[in-house]
């Protein structure tokens, strides 16, 4: 049996490895559920430097009967025999940083359409306040 490894990746190389398909999430996981306020204040620790906790991956050159892709987009499927790792622990942080990153639209189950490129860096703010924000307009009449 082959102990779990711990490994560091970047944040490009995680996101590239989405991108190829090379992670999916497995049916028995729960739907996307955070707002993008939640996962603007993931980014906000992201760039304050706090820990945003490990993901977990499984693994393995089998290919499950049913997998979802990250923020439901149209991903590649990974070329037979190589490995796919299927997200177990980490799937709403793992979609939120894909969603904010690449600034994509989700869909949600209700059909509503979340645009994370709506999610901002605000300059002005101290490193006690929220740096990131989505809400652009409300930051525009309160200067």
């Amino acid at each position: 049996m082959q102990l779990p490894e711990p490994q560091t990746k970047t944040f490009p190389n995680l996101l590239g490895a989405i991108e190829q398909g090379q992670i999916k999430i497995p049916q028995f996981q729960r739907d996307f559920v955070w707002t993008m306020q939640k996962s603007a204040g993931l980014i906000d620790s992201v760039v304050k430097g706090y820990p945003i906790g490990t993901f977990i991956f499984w693994r393995t050159k089998e290919r499950l009967r049913s997998v979802k892709d990250i923020g439901k987009q149209v991903l590649p499927e990974p070329e037979q025999g190589e490995f796919v790792d299927y997200v177990l622990d980490g799937q709403q942080r793992l979609t939120s940083l894909f969603a904010s990153l690449r600034g994509v639209i989700l869909t949600r189950e209700d059909g509503r359409e979340d645009d994370f490129s709506k999610i901002f860096i605000d300059l002005e703010a101290q490193e006690s306040d929220q740096i990131v924000i989505t809400d652009i307009e409300g930051k525009m009449k309160n200067p």
